[in-house]
């Protein structure tokens, strides 16, 4: 993107244009706090640098530069581990507090705020009631939880809406994603636009449903043969991060070619690092979730036959509670052995 034009800076934000119109007018006169909240991949980290793009983007190239996250009046903040910490709140009120760089105004980006510790929400508190006049705070959450109602209720909230399966297709459809392929991508993205695009390029997808949609009729009820078929579904896991690896690598290369015209880039290098890997960890957690969903399915195909039904609905209520497991950081393998055991066996 060589020439930005102020017209072109919320293109990249599909399927919400009810937060691009509100973003726009909000940039013409911007408040201290803005918080965005909606489910993951529904285009908050896109909009955040838009808004960014928007509000600091005085020329094509300072646009451009926000729009990518390296301009240096856009600060990006997110939590290394599964929670924001008092130490990563710091870091924000001290880049709240420094004078912009380049123009008159600075935007801090805080991801993942609805991780945030109560103690680091405390801390943010009065920045985030008083910044300093030339700083925007934009904070990006999934939710609102209790203990952060009170800095919700200083900031403006714009809530971005879930993305429907027959958007993901939509926008799939008008980036040229191969028909064929669309339904198995659209079915693991669950609403998520940013993994539906990573899906376009995994040609291991459909190769992973099948092998979730096989397991159930390999249960044999032995432990041995749960083992094997652990190790084979987390192989092809471990074979899905290819397209994200790929990518991630394309993004240091690019910074790394701005480090070699401009000198190095210690900050954006470190944010970015962080984000690979919180990126893999999500992966991960992605591909499970997506496992479990293939396996419930089959199931439910099964509670029509009333000769399996009471097996099938035993199945998906012992899916449910390992996908309740999966969101209290367990131990993958474990995982898996223990579902796999406590699942029906021909």
């Amino acid at each position: 993107m060589s020439d930005v034009a102020v017209s072109d800076i919320w293109s990249g934000l599909v399927g919400q244009p009810r937060v691009a119109e509100i973003l726009a007018a909000s940039a013409v006169q911007p408040v201290h706090a803005y918080l965005f909240c909606g489910p993951r991949g529904t285009g908050k980290r896109t909009a955040a640098l838009a808004f960014a793009a928007a509000l600091i983007g005085v020329d094509s190239r300072s646009r451009r530069l926000a729009l990518a996250g390296r301009h240096p009046d856009v600060s990006w903040h997110e939590p290394e581990g599964r929670t924001l910490r008092v130490v990563e709140a710091d870091e924000i009120i001290f880049e709240a507090s420094r004078s912009p760089v380049e123009g008159s105004r600075k935007v801090i980006v805080c991801d993942r705020f609805h991780t945030a510790e109560p103690e680091a929400v405390a801390s943010l508190l009065k920045t985030i009631e008083e910044p300093p006049p030339t700083a925007v705070i934009v904070l990006l959450s999934e939710e609102i939880p209790p203990d952060h109602t009170t800095v919700a209720s200083r900031c403006v909230i714009v809530e971005f809406d879930p993305v429907f399966d027959e958007d993901v297709r939509a926008i799939l459809e008008r980036e040229g994603v191969d028909p064929q392929w669309l339904d198995d991508i659209v079915a693991a993205a669950a609403g998520d636009v940013t993994r539906a695009r990573l899906l376009a390029t995994d040609d291991g997808l459909s190769a992973r449903r099948r092998a979730w949609a096989a397991a159930p009729a390999r249960l044999d009820g032995t432990g041995a043969t749960v083992a094997v078929l652990v190790e084979e579904l987390r192989a092809l896991i471990d074979e899905a991060q290819a397209p994200l690896t790929a990518r991630q690598q394309n993004e240091s290369a690019d910074l790394a070619r701005v480090e070699a015209d401009v000198g190095a880039q210690a900050r954006l290098r470190r944010e970015m690092d962080a984000r690979h890997r919180r990126e893999q960890r999500l992966l991960r957690a992605d591909e499970l979730r997506f496992g479990l969903a293939t396996l419930a399915d089959c199931y439910r195909q099964q509670m029509s036959d009333d000769r399996h039904s009471s097996d099938a609905t035993t199945a998906i209520n012992h899916i449910r509670e390992a996908h309740a497991s999966l969101i209290r950081n367990p131990n993958e393998p474990l995982l898996l052995q223990s579902l796999f055991l406590s699942l029906p066996h021909q």
